[in-house]
């Protein structure tokens, strides 16, 4: 099994493969062209964009500046708005619906490590240098119709159900079931979404 497969599969893999770098190289310069992209130079964004990440829908806006760790793991449906300033680790696959609104700040999730530092970094070679941490990850889904408010942070392994409001701020630790209004830190619901 290849570090990539261990890493979609959910296990412990390496972060410092020669594959996972390569990719995770090329996600960060792609990002960069994005970022400094002109604002009204929508044709040359969607390029950037088909090439960056996993597949998208009609008419999805990415405000800038916008960050990945792979982008190749990140799927929207159609109609989709991200704000300004959202980070995407996406070390597992993130799945957003359609008609997603993403306010300014929102952090999404896939990847953790052990909470034990051995764990995570092993022991030291005998140059004294030490490897990449230890890495697992979970996939993030996203309904159709959600509206995730600003500073908002999607852990990973949760599923947010469709027409969910996430208030503004919120730490997602558990999945939210559709129709419903949520927020706080932990997140939870506190009413229904009508």
């Amino acid at each position: 099994m290849t570090e990539r497969e261990k890493m979609l599969a959910g296990e412990l893999y390496d972060c410092g493969d020669k594959e996972l770098l390569l990719q995770w190289h090329l996600a960060k310069d792609l990002v960069r062209q994005y970022n400094l992209c002109d604002s009204n130079d929508s044709e040359k964004k969607i390029q950037l964009l088909q090439q960056l990440l996993g597949g998208f829908g009609e008419n999805l806006w990415i405000t800038p500046p916008f960050y990945v760790d792979y982008g190749e793991n990140i799927y929207f449906g159609e109609n989709c708005e991200v704000n300004m300033n959202c980070t995407f680790l996406d070390d597992n696959t993130i799945k957003i619906g359609d008609y997603a609104l993403i306010a300014p700040n929102v952090q999404i999730y896939t990847a953790f490590h052990p909470t034990s530092a051995k764990e995570r970094f092993g022991e030291k070679k005998e140059d004294g240098t030490f490897a990449f941490c230890k890495t697992q990850t979970a996939p993030v889904i996203i309904g159709d119709h959600v509206w995730i408010g600003g500073g908002a942070i999607i852990m990973p392994g949760v599923t947010i159900g469709d027409n969910v409001v996430i208030g503004a701020g919120s730490v997602v630790t558990k999945d939210i079931p559709s129709n419903k209004v949520a927020y706080g830190n932990p997140c939870r619901v506190i009413r229904d979404n009508s």
